[in-house]
């Protein structure tokens, strides 16, 4: 290291740019008059006493009166102590930022904003490998396949597992085969709109960051039944309900299973309607106690806002507002709604067809 980056480094150490010259030049003379070590350096002579008052305070040197001023280097035991703990803060400060940067804490808040895409995609890989009733996910090629592992953990937990795949439009269409699905998802659709990255997790967790054209990165953390409510509307509307289907692992015949009580409605409306005997099982909670429930019986009536306007399958707008059916058990009769029921006696949280009646064929 020569003169000038010694200088340098002790500036950076908190030594002022005269401080910095005369202890430098002092180190190369040993020991000089006040003038003396004015002339060898930058430091003008009529800053040079308070430079060196300055660097005796720091303990950087000591002075003594021999004629006139004079100075010398102290033992450099202090300063080096001093330069060698700023060193070790400095690089603890360098080991925090960057485990800060890889791997920031997420609030506990119902709602929390990132600056990172990565800490919105690792939040998201850890809430799908633990997914319980239903995953829907909407996500590039890309981010699927890093997606995967946790996708198919979460599908072996007995979770619904929803993929929209985006691409954008100037993009060559993917060929998409089964075998990119099977084992992975229950169905997956694809949509050729750039799109935001959009997660949610067993009706209460949602990851959000927008599509990778947006000027702005961040991301949006909730965990919150009302406002992943939200979100569920947006993908149902926006990334799934218009776009094709590329897979599905879903049957023609019982038992089919539901995470969504307007997807069960659609499909059993026309069985009523022609008389079948819809048997089901509902897993959910008590709406008055939260306390969770098995059901099994047979639907016998189902209400929707839009049902007079119904002519066999109804339209996702036709269920925008109250969906519920009524499960006749042999303990009674329940009123079953779906996520955020509040009228009904039972929020269904899965909903399996278990048996449809003779003669009678299911179509999912």
């Amino acid at each position: 290291m020569d003169s000038t980056e010694l200088r340098d480094a002790l500036e950076d150490a908190g030594l002022s740019q005269y401080q910095a010259e005369a202890y430098n030049t002092l180190l190369t003379l040993g020991a000089a008059s006040a003038t003396e070590l004015a002339d060898a350096s930058t430091v003008p002579t009529a800053r040079i006493y308070d430079v060196l008052r300055d660097l005796e305070a720091k303990g950087y040197i000591e002075t003594y009166e021999q004629d006139s001023l004079h100075a010398r280097a102290c033992d450099p035991k202090t300063v080096l102590a001093d330069l060698r703990g700023r060193a070790s803060m400095l690089e603890t400060a360098a080991d925090e930022i960057e485990d800060r940067w890889e791997a920031p804490e997420v609030d506990r808040h119902m709602l929390s904003i990132v600056k990172r895409f990565e800490t919105v995609f690792q939040r998201a890989a850890s809430l799908v490998r633990d997914a319980e009733n239903e995953v829907q996910l909407s996500v590039t090629v890309d981010q699927y396949e890093e997606l995967k592992p946790a996708l198919r953990a979460a599908l072996e937990n007995g979770a619904i597992v929803k993929v929209s795949l985006h691409t954008d439009p100037d993009e060559d269409a993917p060929s998409f085969e089964d075998a990119d699905f099977e084992g992975v998802v229950t169905e997956a659709r694809h949509r050729t709109l750039p799109t935001p990255f959009v997660l949610l997790v067993d009706r209460t967790r949602t990851c959000f960051s927008p599509h990778a054209h947006s000027l702005n990165e961040y991301g949006v953390l909730v965990d919150d039944y009302t406002l992943t409510y939200v979100f569920h509307w947006y993908f149902q509307t926006c990334l799934w309900e218009v776009w094709d289907s590329v897979y599905s692992e879903r049957g023609d015949e019982p038992p089919l299973a539901y995470a969504d009580i307007r997807r069960c409605v659609r499909d059993v409306e026309p069985l009523l309607s022609a008389d079948a005997t819809v048997r089901a099982t509902v897993d959910g909670f008590d709406t008055t106690t939260g306390a969770s429930v098995e059901l099994t019986g047979d639907i016998v009536d189902i209400h929707y806002s839009g049902a007079s306007e119904a002519n066999g399958t109804p339209a996702l707008s036709q269920l925008a507002g109250q969906v519920c059916f009524t499960l006749a058990t042999a303990s009674g009769t329940y009123s079953v709604g779906g996520w955020g029921a509040v009228l009904e006696e039972v929020e269904a949280t899965r909903i399996t067809i278990t048996e449809v009646g003779e003669n009678e064929s299911f179509e999912a």
